[in-house]
């Protein structure tokens, strides 16, 4: 029972106590992926790695195993509004996701809730859309343009899928240019694009964060010698983490990439396809870090010194264009 000398806090007071300790907060839109590999499981894992809290807004499910994509059923558009509307009235978002969402009305629909938080950064993940029909894929990537990129600070997808959908009459003989992608992608209202998986010469791949007057930051990697599932979704849903926390853009693009080098090194096997990165790598590595200590005698305020994450979490901060 409360002592009823000792005033109660009013709740005022206690959003204002829970706005300095809790971690800041990312929607994100994409499709339940019941393998695991990519879709929302990416993205909460990704975004709660790197600091942040996701609320997440299933816009349909994949039908998929860790192999290939089949099928995918989208949510109707009222579906998606109605989720996204009440976590937003009820919680401040930092940065908002866009990956997979299934269909040209709930494009719309997410594209009209964005415009009411114009101020929030939108990161949006094109992945490579080959296993849908072609008609499908067509009247997606046409609303994508038109309704979705005006509203992007940050477009994030493979070299080649960025290539065939925004310079599909690309005239040169030479592949295009990661300034050359993000000028197309600036001509529809993106201001910042980052460009994955560029080929380069003694097997690496190039990333590339550019805009249509300059190179901003690139990372060079060795490519992996396996197919991997859902990189594209953990790479942007931890570069929208890190954008909430405070991060530039170049500071954030730079550890999502590592927080990506890292997941896809540390990938597993779970089923008869390709290897899914394990997002949380980190966590093994504490754990591991923490049994070497207890068998050495180590005390629990050593371990703690002598572990280092991979990556920098920062902390919460007002969101950085």
């Amino acid at each position: 029972m409360a002592n009823p000398n000792t005033p109660l806090l009013d709740s005022r007071q206690l959003q204002a106590e829970d706005d300095e300790t809790s971690p800041a907060c990312v929607m994100t839109f994409n499709a339940n992926d019941p393998s695991g590999a990519g879709g929302l499981t990416a993205d909460i894992a990704a975004i709660q790695s790197a600091g942040a809290h996701a609320l997440t807004v299933v816009t349909g499910s994949y039908v998929r195993d860790t192999a290939e994509i089949f099928d995918h059923f989208a949510f109707d558009e009222d579906a998606v509004t109605d989720q996204a509307r009440h976590a937003l009235e009820d919680m401040p978002v930092s940065a908002i996701k866009v990956g997979f969402v299934g269909s040209p009305e709930n494009i719309s629909t997410i594209a009209e809730i964005a415009s009411d938080y114009s101020e929030v950064p939108l990161i949006a993940y094109m992945p490579s859309l080959s296993w849908w029909d072609e008609s499908e894929i067509d009247n997606y990537l046409d609303a994508f343009r038109e309704l979705m990129l005006p509203q992007t600070t940050l477009l994030i997808g493979n070299h080649a899928s960025l290539w065939r959908w925004l310079l599909p009459d690309w005239p040169s003989e030479r592949s295009p240019s990661a300034r050359d992608i993000a000028k197309a992608a600036a001509d529809l209202g993106v201001p910042y694009t980052l460009v994955t998986g560029i080929p380069l010469a003694d097997q690496f791949i190039d990333n590339v964060l550019a805009t249509p007057q300059a190179v901003l930051y690139s990372e060079k990697f060795e490519r992996f010698e396996a197919v991997f599932a859902g990189a594209g979704d953990t790479l942007s849903a931890a570069l929208a983490a890190l954008l909430a926390n405070g991060h530039d853009l170049q500071a954030a693009t730079a550890e999502a990439l590592t927080y990506l080098d890292h997941s896809l090194e540390a990938g597993f096997h779970p089923g008869m396809g390709h290897i899914v990165p394990d997002r949380m790598f980190w966590a093994l590595a504490d754990d591991d870090a923490e049994t070497a200590d207890d068998e050495a005698g180590a005390k629990p305020e050593d371990a703690a010194l002598m572990f280092s994450p991979p990556f920098d979490l920062p902390p919460n901060g007002n969101t950085k264009h």
